[in-house]
């Protein structure tokens, strides 16, 4: 088996000793095995991961690939892009950004699994000619998204990031405009007709939904289903409100919440879309799941050890 690292420099900024601890950490393991069949390497912007993999995969010689996503949902969307249809390709993850939801749920155990080490056949959302592994929305949030993460390539020469009181006041000017927070839109969901006004379309495959990690009753990433919510507009501050609620597990009055396999939106005009850690604008779009695409580990001994380094080399920076 040879095993592949790919590092998310962009989570790591500013923190070069995290990603030299990591390495060493890495580079201790396999030593430890007497194993040098292992890479290392710092994927330093969006889908710079899919060479990388397929230099492995053309050289892996038939042997099992396991593809390791060290950082948030956006390393995690490249990795499984790269890696899902190709026999023998497994995929694991060791969460280091704020929003990787599907993987803190499953790391922490506290999900479907209490296996120190196993490999299931996991869904993904299919989108178009991407998948997604966590969740997708439409409206809103990924417009709120959109417009912080514009705002932070600007003043990417100062190194600034968008602090959670610049995040929240960009989501409250969003949520008074009706064109983001009561849009209408053409839903057709396992060909029924859901058309209407909605501040956020939400479809997810994890289990836990946003950076909290709250449960979803019934929610599994092999069940074979999507999990939709659609949240009817309201004032601004109980249109945010609502979505804080949902993702903290509970189920607010002005969402319909739904199983499915296919889900399909539109709109007349460009809608604000989000597809894990990948942002986009489009007038239509489709998310359908793909039963047990892809070969994901969960938690293994490799995986904690990587955690308790990257906990260490926090605490140093700081």
């Amino acid at each position: 088996m040879r095993h592949v690292f790919i590092i998310d420099q962009n989570i790591f900024s500013g923190q070069i000793s995290r990603i030299d601890a990591l390495q060493d950490s890495i580079s201790e393991h396999f030593r430890a095995q007497d194993n040098s069949d292992y890479i290392t390497a710092i994927s330093k912007f969006p889908r710079a991961a899919f060479g990388i993999i397929q230099e492995q995969i053309d050289g892996a010689g038939g042997d099992t690939l396991r593809v390791y996503a060290i950082g948030g949902d956006g390393i995690l969307f490249d990795c499984l892009n790269a890696i899902v249809g190709i026999a023998g390709a497994e995929l694991a993850c060791m969460p280091a950004g704020a929003p990787n939801a599907l993987t803190r749920y499953i790391s922490d155990r506290r999900g479907w699994t209490e296996e120190a080490e196993e490999i299931v056949g996991l869904d993904v959302i299919e989108v178009g000619n991407n998948y997604a592994i966590s969740g997708c929305s439409v409206g809103l949030g990924a417009a709120a998204a959109i417009r912080i993460n514009e705002w932070e390539a600007a003043r990417r020469g100062s190194s600034r990031r968008a602090s959670g009181l610049q995040r929240w006041l960009r989501k409250i000017a969003l949520a008074h405009k009706r064109d983001v927070a009561a849009r209408q839109y053409r839903i057709v969901i396992d060909g029924e007709d859901y058309s209407g006004r909605y501040s956020l379309v939400s479809v997810a495959n994890a289990p836990g939904f946003g950076r909290t990690g709250a449960r979803l009753d019934d929610s599994q990433p092999n069940d074979g289903f999507l999990d939709v919510a659609l949240f009817k507009p309201a004032a601004p501050l109980s249109t945010l409100s609502s979505h804080r609620r949902y993702a903290a597990g509970k189920m607010p009055r002005n969402c319909l919440r739904l199983k499915a396999k296919k889900v399909e939106v539109e709109s007349d005009r460009a809608m604000f879309i989000q597809t894990d850690g990948e942002y986009l604008m489009d007038t239509s779009i489709s998310f359908e799941v793909n039963e047990g695409a892809v070969a994901f580990v969960t938690v293994d001994e490799l995986t904690r050890k990587l955690e308790s380094t990257m906990r260490r080399g926090a605490a140093s920076d700081s």
